[in-house]
């Protein structure tokens, strides 16, 4: 059974203003209508997640026009602050500097830019506190820095948000920085947010049992692999200019089909369509809690409609169907170990620190043994 949380709390279901491909380029972007009905909470999915980056605060707006008629205390709103759009240039698809950019600011400011950056954010969302508010994609200052991690907590004494967490990003890998996080900052950390889902359990699940230990619950995102576990991606598909996948190495689609016809027979005999078996198997792990996956409207004609996608999210069952050796089988049959270059720190990263990626060092590498990961065997490009 998915874990019980109190009513504000994030549920097993969540749905992020990434999709729709208005903020983030997944697919189609949708117009304002569709958009706003694809964020609406409801008795199915009552948790929304934004980050005030995303169109430079739009979407915050509007998911403000999603919840606006809705009652705040039967809804969860999670936000996110950690780009410095305000004073920091953009960095072409390299995106907005983290706030922690000591261009922009030194350690003494970082209190008084999460306030600020809080604040406008729920003025946007027309709501007086979040839910929960994650420190977004931090750089490896964010991960360890005390006075970042006072600043979240002040905010949550503040009142501007019930919870707070951390959500490594945007793309794969921080495992042992994440890991370090919840050691130094687990005790005021409530909640972290991975990339994990069955075609692409690793690295996000060895992340877990630290997460697990220090009592943080986990929302996983990209559940549904590029969209390709809703099961309307087919060899060949034809993906938007700047579509945010096209990163993946070519193939990728071809792949993921095959691996997934593997999976089929598990989700027909568990009454489960294969996006709801992706879901289940994130839950079936302690530590997961949430599942976000990505709602994207293909391109064509007869492309399924997004809102079948939101639906087919909504109706997932709430008992777990999936057993201990159904989701060995599955992590089997999507393992994907060692196939690209994670960021954060990396046993192959030389030179000078990125905002995206650093060399790991000796007190990073025994913290990984300390939870069996072996970094040159287990967090490494093959």
């Amino acid at each position: 059974m998915p874990k019980p949380c109190p009513t504000a709390d994030p549920g097993p279901v969540a749905v992020g203003t990434w999709s729709g491909g208005r903020f983030m380029h997944f697919g189609e972007p949708l117009d304002d209508e569709r958009l706003i009905k694809l964020f609406t909470p409801d008795e199915r999915i009552r948790t929304v997640i934004t980050a005030d980056v995303y169109g430079a605060g739009e979407a915050d707006t509007m998911l403000g026009r999603a919840i606006a008629e809705h009652s705040r205390e039967r809804i969860c709103v999670v936000g996110a602050v950690g780009h410095d759009f305000y004073t920091g240039e953009r960095d072409g698809a390299k995106g907005f500097p983290r706030f922690t950019d000591p261009r922009l600011r030194d350690a003494s400011g970082y209190a008084d830019y999460l306030t600020m950056a809080a604040e406008r954010s729920l003025a946007r969302c027309g709501i007086d506190r979040f839910d929960l508010l994650m420190l977004h994609n931090p750089d490896r200052t964010g991960y360890t820095s005390e006075e970042v991690w006072s600043g979240m907590a002040a905010l949550r004494e503040r009142g501007l948000t019930r919870l707070i967490g951390v959500a490594p990003g945007p793309a794969n890998g921080f495992t042992l920085d994440l890991i370090d996080c919840l050691e130094r900052f687990g005790a005021l950390i409530d909640w972290a947010m991975i990339i994990l889902g069955p075609l692409e359990p690793w690295p996000g699940e060895l992340c877990l049992p630290a997460a697990q230990a220090a009592g943080v619950q986990v929302i996983t995102r990209v559940v549904d692999y590029g969209g390709l576990l809703f099961d309307d991606l087919a060899e060949g598909q034809e993906l938007a200019p700047r579509d945010h996948r096209g990163f993946r190495p070519a193939g990728w689609i071809e792949a993921g089909r095959r691996r997934l016809a593997a999976m089929r027979p598990i989700a027909q005999r568990t009454g489960l369509s294969t996006i709801q078996l992706a879901c289940q198997w994130n839950l079936a792990h302690p530590a997961v809690s949430c599942v976000a996956p990505t709602l994207i409207q293909e391109l064509g004609q007869g492309a399924r409609p997004v809102e079948d996608k939101r639906a087919e999210l909504a109706a997932l069952p709430r008992e777990i169907r999936l057993t201990d050796a159904d989701v060995q089988e599955i992590r089997a049959l999507g393992d994907n170990t060692g196939c690209m270059t994670l960021k954060g720190a990396s046993p192959q990263h030389a030179g000078e620190d990125l905002p995206d990626r650093w060399a790991l060092d000796e007190r990073l590498a025994r913290l990984g043994r300390r939870w069996s990961i072996e970094p040159a065997r287990d967090l490494a490009h093959a």
